[in-house]
Formats: C-alpha cells, sequence, structure tokens
C-alpha cells in the first residue's frame, strides 16, 4: 500500500497505528473545544444572571419612582356613612365633605371614627388608614403570670377573700352574679402605708385569674405635651375592652388623682385633664364591658372625690399593718426556705418587730440571711435577726422594744 502522504511514509506499512494516533489527537481536540464550549456556556449563563439582576432593580426603581410621583393623600375622618356610593368625611384640614369611596374599599371597616385617605384633587376616599396606637400602652399588658400567690401573703385573710369575690368570682363564675341579678363593683381601690402588701394582692389576682392583666403607673399618665396622658387613658380602656375580661391595675394612683385645686400651674392643669378623662373611661356614656379596675394608693387622703364616688371605686379594701399574729405569719413566710437554728422563735420576732410592715419583715428575714451567708454559717440564728432588725429598723427600736419589755416608762 502506498500513500503520498509523509504521515503514512513515515508510518510505513502500519496504516492502523496511524489512524489510533490520529484518532487520539482529534479526541484531544474536541475535549478542547468543549471545555472551551462550557467556559462560553458558563459566562453565558452568567451575562443571563447579572442581566436578571438588573431587570429586576430596574422594576424597583421603577415602582418606587411610581410611587414617589403618586400625589399624597389627605388624612379624613369618617363622620357617617350616608349610602352605598357617598360618605361625610372631616379632612384634617377642619371642614366636613360629602364625597364616594373606591368600590375597591372595604365599606365594612369604614365605620365611624375610621381614619382613611382622601385624593388631593377629588377628595374621594382611595383606602383605609390603620388606626394609630401608641406602642407603649400595648407594652403594659402583662404577658407572664407574676409568681404570687395568695398563700405567699399573710396577714391579709379578709383582704383577700373580699378581693376574690368582686375580682377573681366575677370572672370566673359570672353566672353567680346574672342569677341573683346584681352587677358586682367594677372599680377597687387598695389603700393603705408602703409595704402593706397592696401590690402583691394585685399580682396574686393576676396569676390565679385567666384574664388579660395590665398594669400601669400613675407617674406613666403625666406626659409633657398637652393631651398625651388624656390620649393614652383612652387607649389603656381600649386595649382592656379588646382584651376582655381584663383586669386594668393603676399602682400609685395619686399621681394622677390628686384633688384639684383652682389655682395650680399649666402642668397640674394637664394632669387633672388626664384626671377628667380617667373618670369619663371608668363611668362614662361608653360601655366598659367586663373590664374590671384595680388602684393602689398611699394617700388615700389627697384623691379627688370625685374619683371615690360609688360608681367608680365601690370597693376600697384597706391592707392595715400586721399584727402580732400577722407579723409571725409573714416571717414564717419568708423564712419557710432558710435554714434556721433551734433558738429562732417565730413569736419573739413578731414581738420584736411592732410597727412595721410586711416589706420590714422581708428584708429583715433577707438581711438575716446576708450576714450568715457572710459569715459563712450553716444556719441562721437569732443574733443574726437581732443584727438585721437594728440594721433595718434603726437601734432607736430595738431599744425601744427592750426597755418596752422591762416596763420601762417614756416621756
Amino acid at each position: 500500500m502506498k500513500s503520498s502522504s509523509g504521515s503514512s511514509v513515515a508510518y510505513g506499512n502500519d496504516y492502523s497505528r496511524f489512524l489510533q494516533d490520529r484518532m487520539k489527537l482529534l479526541e484531544g481536540e474536541n475535549n478542547l473545544l468543549k471545555e472551551k464550549l462550557g467556559k462560553i456556556e458558563h459566562e453565558w449563563r452568567d451575562h443571563q444572571d447579572i442581566r436578571v439582576r438588573y431587570e429586576r432593580e430596574l422594576r424597583k426603581l421603577k415602582s418606587e419612582l411610581e410611587k414617589l410621583r403618586t400625589p399624597p393623600l389627605i388624612v379624613g375622618t369618617v363622620v357617617n356613612k350616608l349610602d352605598d356610593k357617598r360618605m361625610v368625611i372631616q379632612s384634617s384640614t377642619g371642614p366636613k365633605f360629602v364625597v364616594t369611596y373606591s368600590k375597591f374599599l372595604n365599606a365594612g371597616e369604614a365605620i365611624p371614627g375610621a381614619q382613611v385617605g382622601l385624593n388631593q384633587q377629588s377628595l374621594a376616599v382611595v383606602s383605609l388608614l390603620p388606626t394609630a396606637k401608641d406602642p407603649s400602652v400595648h407594652g403594659m399588658e402583662v404577658l407572664e403570670s407574676p409568681d404570687v400567690d395568695y398563700s405567699m401573703i399573710g396577714g391579709l385573710t379578709e383582704q383577700i377573700e373580699e378581693l376574690r369575690e368582686v375580682v377573681e368570682l366575677p370572672l370566673i363564675s359570672p353566672e353567680r352574679y346574672e342569677r341573683i341579678g346584681v352587677e358586682p363593683p367594677k372599680g377597687i381601690l387598695l389603700t393603705g402605708l408602703p409595704g402593706t402588701g397592696k401590690t402583691l394582692l394585685a399580682k396574686a389576682v393576676a396569676k390565679r385569674t385567666s384574664a388579660t392583666f395590665i398594669r400601669i403607673v400613675g407617674s406613666e399618665l403625666v406626659q409633657k405635651y398637652i393631651g398625651e396622658g388624656a390620649r393614652i387613658v383612652r387607649e389603656l380602656f381600649l386595649l382592656a375592652k379588646e382584651k376582655a375580661p381584663s383586669i386594668l391595675f393603676i399602682d400609685e394612683l395619686d399621681a394622677i388623682a390628686a384633688r384639684r385645686v383652682e389655682d395650680g400651674t399649666s402642668g397640674e392643669r394637664e394632669v387633672q385633664r388626664t384626671m377628667l378623662q380617667l373618670l369619663a373611661e371608668i363611668d362614662g356614656f361608653n360601655p366598659r364591658g367586663n373590664v374590671r379596675i384595680i388602684a393602689a394608693t398611699n394617700r388615700p387622703d389627697i384623691l379627688d372625690t370625685a374619683l371615690l364616688r360609688p360608681g367608680r371605686f365601690d370597693r376600697i379594701i384597706e391592707t392595715p399593718l400586721p399584727d402580732v399574729d400577722a407579723r409571725k405569719e409573714i416571717f414564717g413566710i419568708h423564712t419557710s426556705k432558710m435554714k434556721l437554728k433551734k433558738n429562732v422563735d417565730l413569736d419573739n420576732l413578731a414581738a420584736l418587730t411592732e410597727s412595721t410592715s410586711g416589706a420590714d419583715i422581708r428584708a429583715i428575714a433577707t438581711e438575716a440571711g446576708m450576714l450568715a451567708v457572710k459569715e459563712n454559717k450553716k444556719a441562721i440564728g437569732m443574733e443574726e435577726f437581732d443584727v438585721a432588725i437594728k440594721k433595718v429598723l434603726g437601734a432607736e427600736h430595738r431599744n425601744y422594744m427592750n426597755q418596752k419589755e422591762q416596763g420601762v416608762m417614756f416621756a
């Protein structure tokens, strides 16, 4: 076999080996072309992804531009709905208008008092606006039940029973009152010296009932600008109605409910406006629903008389200073988890702490435990309680009690 090609001459008569080498060469070139083609396809896909991202960003920018070109809406308030096409609107500028509204609008939600957006030229209602609510008011809702139960409150058995029958029982068994035909009191005022257990009673009620518990301190209703305190009061009662059955607890009521005076400053007059709003919400035209109100104060003598009349705070519950038996019970509650020596006599401790509150007794028990920890003792003895009484109540109180026990008369 003869061939004119140099390759054939080089390979001689071994033409099959020439074909094999040629095939390997072509396969290598084919793989190289495939690799180049894969790179081109990968780059093309990258360019496609970039193009898609750019198109998406362009559409987003165009949408934002269209929003910016949309004329602003006027805020209005629905006064009355006349028919299926028209309603009376009061604009934010003051005057009232009879306007039409969009057929795509849910007219059932456009109730009197709802805020709407009006077209700037035709004043037609084009959208419903959400009702603005103060986030601080929603933050007053207690989501987790306090870890206080009636068993942790000593010396207030009568007050606990009275609070249960006017707050807890109407929420748990309302059918009892319906059967008799009597409406339970909706306003309860807790009075007493500081540390006598007013807030503890409110916490225990919150734990015992499944009602929503909303807590606010009276000073939080004192705001800088005119009308802000009254607005918070309105939204607070609105939240309580929405969460009904609910308990609204106002601590330190005297901060906004002091007796009104004629020659007050502008700040005092604003506090009085807030109190008037509170009076209207407690006993106004609008039904309050299944909302129980508990207030606490240690200055009932300065409260306005309008707040204390029946129909607002129907029941006034006083939390007195504990007597000797109550002090012993409170000492037992606060030392139940402590390791005490045998010389600790609760009767003696109760006798030594005359005219003290439950908060004082808790501080004494805690201080005695801290002294034992400081001295690295295994248990708390009567000597730690003696030091704690002097530290919490003062040495004069301890000397007075010692001399009283010895029958010493004082001038």
